[in-house]
């Protein structure tokens, strides 16, 4: 395993972050197998990742729930498909712009609530490849480009739908689609399984799949444990989320928490607590909309993303941020241009992100910390600064380390005992406006050039 080659005096420093090794990720499963346990830790070290929503719901410019909302029967949603022709996607340039953001993988929905498939499908015609003029396969074009890229790349995939006729009893949504009151659950149930071995067999090996929609029918026969199987049976690698806003279920790797920190609960629908057995991750929208919304301009700010992408980082987890393409398959100038802003953020600060785990210091008023463990330097605390209206004090086995401002070794931060704690002060001169990111290493160490190995590569 990664940590097995830490040196002694490596394990004196990671003693104190016993937090952070709790959630390590490598006990998710009793028995995961290898391949597994490593993707757990490689997803952690990725940390940012690019979520996208796109489906036919986007020529209405209303969002991926547009059918239910707008209450549009069957009948009506299925003369969008023929008007769907997204000429402009081009996967090469959408992974580019992951890439150039600083997104280590991405997750695209292959199918949403709507039922129609963003993937060339042979158990259904309504899909993008037979039923819109555009006939081809995007998630098969974005399977290419990411694996040139290096991107690691997820499939969204919705339990819940509200075209298919053997989706019932239906559950909390799509009472207005317009279907007849019957239908066959197993043979449902066959379809799904089925669409899942297209999207483990067809596209090449991927990162994972994330399931949403059972929140609609929580406690209906879903035969989840062999769903789940099937997944690691035929993608060894894959990790398996759901986005089910309950505990965790058997089979399981990542636990997923909708616009909420996780152990946070401000939306209303994240309830469950952090569970250290497997890893996390928070999905969050670049504007306010998940799928392409015309009214909805009002994107984030770089201050904000970076600072989604550190609280998440400093709480142990991911951060899957979410943008909606427009209906020819391209993402809003105003969206490609934060993206890009927060990319360069990350050039110089990258190294406090990418490989690290939730810091010792539990979040507080003023920020974060993370910690890089790694194999071959010496593991560096991070102390990520985010508002300077509360002193920051910090656990007084710290007072031993050596504080520098990430990226300028002649900055001059300070560690000092202050009733009975460590007293962090950072030279207004040195503060980011954004995220003031100082470095904490044993001062023993200072010299050692391993402790600055992170940085130079």
């Amino acid at each position: 395993m990664r940590h097995s080659r830490i040196s002694a005096i490596s394990w004196t420093i990671v003693g104190l972050l016993s937090a952070v090794m709790v959630a390590d990720g490598r006990a998710a499963d009793p028995d995961p197998s290898e391949l597994n346990a490593r993707a757990r830790l490689e997803f952690q070290d990725k940390k940012f990742g690019m979520f996208i929503h796109w489906g036919v719901y986007s020529l209405l410019g209303k969002g991926e729930w547009v059918m239910d909302k707008d209450k549009l029967p069957i009948s009506e949603y299925e003369k969008l498909p023929p008007r769907f022709n997204p000429v402009e996607f081009d996967a090469e340039l959408l992974a580019k712009t992951a890439k150039a953001a600083g997104m280590k993988y991405l997750t695209v929905t292959t199918k949403h609530h709507d039922g129609f498939c963003m993937f060339d499908s042979k158990l259904t015609r309504f899909d993008i490849v037979d039923a819109t003029p555009y006939g081809k396969d995007p998630i098969k074009a974005l399977a290419d480009a990411c694996r040139k890229h290096k991107i690691t790349l997820f499939f969204y995939y919705s339990l819940l739908d509200w075209h298919h006729p053997d989706y019932f009893p239906l559950g909390r949504t799509g009472k207005t689609s317009g279907r007849d009151a019957r239908g066959d659950w197993a043979k449902y149930v066959a379809y799904y399984q089925g669409q899942i071995r297209e999207l483990c067999t067809n596209y090449g090996e991927i990162g994972g799949i994330w399931f949403d929609g059972l929140w609609d029918r929580p406690e209906a026969p879903w035969e989840l444990e062999a769903t789940y199987k099937l997944i690691h049976s035929l993608q060894p690698k894959a990790l398996v989320g759901n986005n089910h806003h309950s505990d965790p279920i058997a089979g399981e790797d990542l636990q997923i928490f909708e616009k909420d920190f996780p152990g946070e609960n401000t939306a209303g629908f994240n309830k469950t607590a952090p569970y250290p057995t497997t890893v996390w991750e928070m999905c969050e929208t670049i504007n306010h909309s998940w799928g392409y919304n015309a009214a909805d301009n009002e994107v984030k700010t770089t201050a904000e993303l970076i600072r989604l992408l550190v609280g998440a980082a400093g709480r142990n987890a991911n951060l899957l941020l979410n943008v909606g393409p427009k209906p020819d398959g391209t993402l809003p100038k105003q969206v490609t241009e934060r993206l890009a802003e927060v990319g360069r953020r990350l050039e110089t600060n990258g190294d406090s992100i990418y490989g690290t785990r939730g810091g010792q210091v539990v979040p507080q008023a003023w920020g974060v910390t993370t910690t890089a463990l790694d194999d071959h330097a010496i593991p560096a605390i991070y102390v990520h600064i985010l508002d300077f209206k509360k002193p920051i004090f910090l656990p007084t086995s710290l007072l031993a380390y050596q504080a520098r401002v990430l990226g300028n070794v002649r900055a001059t931060p300070k560690l000092m005992k202050h009733d009975g704690r460590a007293l962090l002060t950072v030279p207004e001169s040195e503060r980011s406006a954004i995220d003031t990111v100082i470095v904490l290493s044993p001062a023993i160490l200072e010299d050692d050039p391993r402790s600055r190995l992170r940085e130079r590569r």
